[in-house]
């Protein structure tokens, strides 16, 4: 993985953007060549574009990630953010957002990245990290060619199959993420409607506390409240003088203590003529215990006639949905596990999501927007149930294109085509890692059960850029096969190398299975699930290459959950967006053409057997899906703006409109053009395969790097 320089100088040196390429691969490249400054410019944004995708799996930096409807973006320079004692717990733990997402990870400290927008509040003192919008002319070259090296061991689309394109426009650059506020995503839910922020006021019931609860104990008395929930003092009760001895003055720090610290409960006493709060737990660790599980929130605390569940509006700005969810958490001193929503969102872009949680009132997280910044709640409801993953309907993104050199008439022809036609539904590059060992590799090693490759393919040196521990343990691992010690080498136990080590450490070599096993379940299935995909690309690519974008009989279609056959009669009755390919398994079948034997041809070739893929292990037995080969965005629509200053907004987000701040005005003439595009995608589908459709560029880091090196020079 790269280390902290490295990797702020990956996002630095932003070189250009890909060569468009024509409909069909290496069929020219284009005609004028970006200038170095924009070479310089579409890197930067490029490399966080590569991570921004929909449910998908990476090798996030060497660790697999968990990716939701829009996946992470790429790490960035962490910013800091110092925030006010009334809301921030007393805790050593930080949030590491290069490890994997596990059933044991406690929740940590926030650590809240600044949009470098909006008024500083009262309750928060942002200490950042400038981050530098410019380069230096020295070594920019030397630097861009450092990471183009490290980064030649990657793969391209080509690696993963992915070789088609369905449009016949020109291709054109232009600068994806050049500042994560172009990207901007709006979760459709269940009931079809597109979430937006624009409503920030609390329910009204009578049975929550009085906003005092929040302000009325010092920073000293939480402290030391805190202590004494976890049992990290030797005393067993924690004493407050009440200073203004007046009944609503006890029960406002009577409701203080109960609702800040869960598990504690309290009684007034007089000691020498003057009134305490005494805090205390009412039953030892089992009462610890029980807030920690968050099964039993306090439920004498709950209304009965409210719903379990408070459903909010989540609007975050370059922040992961699994790390917003442990700030979250952290701040409300709760287990993530009480949170529930319906995808994961990018973090490379500003997002807004509908959040579930158990038993924890609109007050209180309406009290959060006071202390956090990249971080609004809002659309409070109380609902009988949680939400689940998968049940929203897509995405709605709002895009822009900086710097695009496209003309007018290419910029039409190329979103009518994707309007109209739509693009090839791949699985975009972060599916398969971004390290010289691809994710699918490690799945297919799986499937055939070969698990001493498995543990090689995880833990075995490789090329290419990572951060400096995991080179030196996998050095240690490499030099002595001893787990332990290669464990020592690891600051960060939670990734998948480190899981795995602890695994061998305590199973022994000889059981790797049972090691293998300790890394979580969803994500040892992400790397047969990437392997699932690769087959896929590669069979769409050969479907569209043999039989081009037409139904023909033996193609599959649903109806329904069922796939059946195209027959000849029936080919009037389908277009080319009706037509589905199958994801490898045994709960499927494979089209009636010659497509159906290169799949038996490839799996064959890699050692695994169509007619039988159930695995030894259930868990890794595929029962295989159907996926649309093609897919045409709903709701597109898009416009050619021209600006001067590259640092200006082009559009307004939820929490400007919330604001109210004037749309931007743009000039009829300016030193840029830019695209900016709006658009609906269903679940399960990658933002940047639509956009590579309209720009025709390779989005692997690979090619972006080599190319744009080239350049430079």
């Amino acid at each position: 993985m790269l280390a902290g320089p490295c990797r702020r100088r990956m996002l630095r040196v932003a070189l250009a953007s890909a060569a468009p390429l024509c409909s069909e691969r290496g069929a020219g490249l284009p005609a004028t060549r970006p200038t170095r400054s924009q070479a310089l410019g579409s890197l930067k944004c490029f490399l966080g574009a590569s991570k921004m995708e929909m449910t998908g799996v990476s090798l996030k930096r060497g660790y697999l990630v968990v990716e939701g409807n829009d996946c992470m973006g790429p790490a960035e320079e962490i910013k800091k953010q110092k925030v006010s004692e009334c809301c921030l717990p007393k805790d050593g733990d930080r949030l590491d957002s290069d490890c994997l997402p596990t059933s044991e990870t406690e929740p940590k400290t926030p650590e809240v990245v600044s949009a470098g927008k909006g008024k500083k509040n009262s309750g928060a003192q942002l200490e950042e990290e400038e981050e530098e919008d410019g380069f230096s002319e020295e070594g920019e070259e030397e630097e861009a060619e450092s990471f183009a090296e490290m980064m030649k061991h990657g793969l391209t689309e080509l690696d993963v199959g992915i070789t088609k394109f369905v449009s016949s426009h020109q291709g054109f650059s232009g600068i994806l993420k050049e500042r994560y506020s172009d990207f901007i995503v709006h979760e459709i839910g269940k009931d079809g409607q597109i979430s937006h922020l624009d409503d920030l006021s609390v329910p009204v019931d009578e049975e929550d506390p009085s906003e005092d609860v929040f302000m009325v104990l010092t920073t000293e008395e939480k402290q030391q409240l805190e202590e004494l929930q976890l049992f990290k003092n030797k005393e067993t009760s924690v004493a407050i003088e009440v200073i203004e001895d007046t009944k609503e003055k006890r029960t406002i720090i009577h409701q203080a203590i109960k609702s800040l610290f869960p598990g504690l409960e309290t009684k007034t006493e007089d000691r020498a003529g003057r009134k305490y709060i005494v805090a205390y737990h009412a039953a030892g660790k089992k009462a610890l215990a029980k807030v920690r599980t968050a099964a039993d929130p306090r439920k004498h605390s709950w209304p009965k006639s409210r719903g379990s569940y408070c459903h909010f509006v989540l609007y975050k700005e370059n922040k992961d949905t699994m790390d917003a969810i442990n700030v979250l958490s952290k701040y409300l001193r709760v287990k993530p596990n009480i949170f529930s929503y319906m995808g994961t969102k990018d973090k490379r872009a500003i997002t807004v999501q509908e959040i579930a949680v158990l038993k924890i009132s609109a007050q209180r997280l309406a009290h959060l927007n006071k202390c956090l910044m990249n971080f609004k709640l809002g659309n409070f409801s109380y609902q009988k149930t949680p939400l689940k993953l998968g049940e929203l309907q897509g995405n709605h993104f709002t895009v822009v294109l900086r710097n695009i050199t496209g003309t007018d008439d290419q910029v039409q022809q190329a979103m009518n085509s994707l309007k109209e036609i739509g693009f090839i539904n791949y699985y975009g590059m972060q599916r398969f890692g971004t390290t010289a060992v691809p994710t699918y590799q490690v799945g297919r090693a799986i499937l055939q059960n070969s698990w001493t490759e498995v543990m090689d393919l995880i833990l075995k040196p490789r090329s290419g850029a990572e951060k400096g521990y995991l080179v030196k343990c996998r050095e240690e691992w490499a030099k002595t096969k001893d787990p332990t010690a290669a464990l020592k080498k690891l600051p960060v136990k939670r990734c998948v190398e480190g899981q795995l080590l602890r695994g061998l450490s305590k199973y022994g070599m000889k059981n790797i299975v049972s090691a293998f096993g300790i890394i979580p379940r969803n994500n040892r299935l992400m790397y047969i699930h990437s392997y699932q995909s690769y087959v896929w690309n590669n069979m769409v690519s050969k479907r569209i290459e043999d039989y081009g974008l037409k139904p023909v009989p033996g193609d599959l279609v649903l109806k329904g959950a069922t796939a059946t056959y195209i027959e000849e009669e029936d080919i009037t009755n389908y277009s080319i967006h009706d037509v589905v390919m199958p994801l490898p398994g045994f709960d499927v079948i494979y089209p009636k053409h010659k497509i159906s034997e290169a799949y038996r041809e490839m799996l064959t070739m890699d050692n695994l057997d169509i007619d039988n893929m159930r695995h030894k292990i259930r868990d890794y037995s595929l029962s295989g899906a159907y996926r649309k080969i093609i897919i045409r965005p709903q709701n597109v629509s898009w416009e050619v703006v021209v600006y001067d200053d590259p640092k200006i907004p082009l559009f307004n987000t939820d929490v400007d409109n919330l604001e109210g701040k004037p749309p931007p005005v743009f000039a009829s003439e300016g030193k840029y053009r830019a695209l900016k595009m709006d658009f609906s995608l269903p679940p399960s589908t990658y933002a940047t395969m639509a956009i590579r459709e309209v720009l025709k560029m390779d989005t692997s880091i690979k090619n972006q790097t080599q190319l744009n090196t080239t350049w430079l020079r």
